[in-house]
């Protein structure tokens, strides 16, 4: 156990084993991910110090500490999960939660929320995460962190955060709840405990410990309680931890904003406050000191890997400016969540509007035709004039925002991605919103700008009809298929919303039509690019193209253009349905 205490002042962590002579002995030491080197070895230092009596630097037995973890054992138990026999759960006995009922049931939904982010953070960012959500509405904040050990895979980390998870929020309404596993720790409290970039003399580092002990035949817990408190050993800290650092792309912009201001902005995100909730987070309303309203959107993840990726995007995103983009204001990643800030739309999401059921403002032809438009300039405005082509990769009906005027403003751009002028196409892991992704991204990964393409296709044939496209690829539900019929039957008057009452140019109604469908087209070669879209729509007198291919794959082209015809015959399954989907590489970006 010396020897791997040693080893760990390198890497904050280490394991060794002795197989000869027996027995044989396995050892492992990890400090948590918010720990700096120093922290580190200040941790193990005074444990030491603190539990010189105990065992555990001999013989068998585990210590878990706020910062740090020791075990040691006559076995291989470095790829091991769960110990049913010595894992252990700790319940704070005190709790500040009101003893109404309704308090209870809102705290518990909150630790909830904490452990279930911890629990899909960590696997995903090297076995750590920690997330919290501040005090309001009478409910207290409640803080979580999530460490497993090094020595397990991605799926063993996943596996022993599930169990910890449901162990841990069993303490509720306790203040806090630890679970301790032989595989990882799970905490949250209602005070924030884990370490963050501070410019304070002082950190405190509360321990608990738990000594599982053989004693000839029988085993034994010991547990033991100590509050260690300890000077920091400089106050010169590191400017950048490994998930709490600001990047230097942010840093000398004045994108930065503070945590605690945002907070104040939006009355500690009151539910009042509250105008949307999409994959990424939710988003408030915030009124700044000086009066500004912003929006504030609350990111579901908050990875450091998830930090370089975005914030690369968001400096070229922060250099571009257009009357159909949103603009982003600025950020905050140093508190216990990421905060997104962007200038405040009134009339919140298309979506919102377009699809509530008895809404007191139908939209017309007009405003509709208007929306459209200024989503395609934007779009346009993305794909060329800006240098490099940035490619949305989700366009949708709620990343569509109206203004005070019912212009449209793209919005969201946390999967955007940016396409070399000389490369043809990204490959890249899967992003977006089943419904509205094109078929060669989501088959083969492939991504143009022509994957948005299509995704305005089927937003504007959306737009026209008041139907969302709630079923890809199935025929009693996708509003493409039923388009596509119709057209094929001649009757595509029959596609336009009821709720307009025939009040529409049927000449251009049909118009609009045929340019989603041609942009909904399976090969990507086959439809327009932005540009071409926008003059489409605004050249009273420009011919719009006949579509020659329908917009699935299972499907083939119309008789007489077969030439066109070999990327269109691998199938898309039924059972994918609309909804926000994220694979692979990209996960910690939504």
């Amino acid at each position: 156990m010396l020897k791997v205490l040693a080893k760990v002042a390198e890497d904050r962590w280490a394991n060794d084993s002795i197989t000869s002579p027996l027995p044989e002995i396995y050892a492992l030491a990890q400090c948590h991910g918010d720990l700096s080197r120093d922290d580190c070895i200040l941790c193990f230092a005074r444990s030491r110090t603190s539990l010189s009596r105990c065992t555990i630097l001999d013989t068998k037995g585990r210590l878990y500490l706020d910062g740090c973890f020791i075990r040691s054992d006559y076995y291989n138990f470095f790829n091991e999960t769960v110990d049913p026999q010595h894992d252990m759960v700790k319940c704070a006995n005190q709790s500040s939660v009101s003893a109404n009922q309704q308090a209870r049931q809102q705290f518990a939904a909150k630790v909830d929320r904490v452990l279930t982010n911890v629990s899909a953070v960590a696997p995903e960012n090297m076995g750590f995460a920690v997330f919290g959500e501040a005090r309001r509405g009478g409910v207290a904040g409640v803080y979580a962190l999530a460490q497993c050990w090094n020595t397990l895979d991605e799926k063993g980390c996943r596996e022993c955060l599930a169990n910890a998870m449901i162990r841990a929020r069993n303490c509720t309404p306790g203040d806090e709840g630890r679970a301790m596993n032989a595989g990882c720790f799970m905490r949250y409290s209602t005070q924030r405990f884990y370490t963050v970039p501070t410019d304070g003399d002082s950190l405190k580092l509360g321990i608990i410990i738990a000594i599982s002990l053989s004693v000839a035949a029988a085993t034994s817990l010991l547990f033991v309680g100590a509050y260690v408190g300890y000077r920091k050993l400089s106050k010169k800290r590191e400017v950048q931890k490994k998930l709490f650092g600001v990047p230097e792309i942010v840093r000398k912009s004045n994108l930065n904003f503070n945590y605690e201001s945002l907070e104040k902005a939006t009355n500690f995100f009151d539910e009042s406050r509250k105008l949307g909730q999409g994959g990424a987070g939710s988003v408030y309303k915030g009124i700044l000191p000086d009066g500004r309203v912003v929006a504030v959107k609350r990111l579901v993840f908050n990875t450091r890997q998830w930090v370089d990726d975005f914030f690369n995007e968001v400096n070229l995103i922060t250099g571009i400016q257009h009357k159909n983009l949103v603009r982003l204001l600025g950020c905050s990643i140093e508190g216990p969540e990421s905060l997104l800030v962007y200038e405040y739309v009134p009339n919140r999401s298309l979506d919102q509007i377009l699809f509530v059921k008895n809404a007191t403002h139908v939209l017309s032809w007009q405003e509709r035709l208007n929306i459209i438009s200024g989503t395609a300039e934007g779009l346009a405005f993305l794909h060329g004039p800006c240098g490099v082509k940035i490619i949305h990769r989700d366009i949708k009906s709620s990343n569509v925002l109206l203004d005070e005027d019912l212009t449209a403003k793209i919005a969201d751009f946390g999967l955007a991605r940016c396409l070399d002028p000389e490369k043809s196409h990204l490959s890249t892991g899967i992003a977006g919103t089943l419904g509205y992704m094109a078929p060669e991204y989501l088959v083969k990964g492939q991504l143009t700008e022509k994957a948005d393409v299509y995704a305005f296709g089927v937003l504007v044939l959306e737009i026209l009809s008041g139907r969302k496209n709630s079923i890809f690829g199935q025929a009693s539900g996708s509003v493409l298929q039923s388009v596509w019929k119709q057209y094929k039957s001649n009757s595509l008057a029959e596609c336009i919303d009821p709720a307009l009452k025939g009040k529409f140019p049927v000449s251009e109604a049909l118009n609009v039509i045929q340019i989603a469908l041609l942009c909904t087209q399976a090969s990507p070669d086959l439809r327009p690019s932005m540009s071409e879209v926008v003059e489409m729509l605004n050249d009273q007198e420009c011919i719009v193209p006949m579509p020659t291919q329908p917009p699935f794959l299972n499907n083939n082209p119309i008789p007489g253009d077969s030439s066109r015809s070999s990327n269109t015959n691998t199938g898309i399954t039924n059972r994918l349905t609309n909804s926000e989907i994220s694979f692979a590489s990209t996960i910690s970006l939504r």
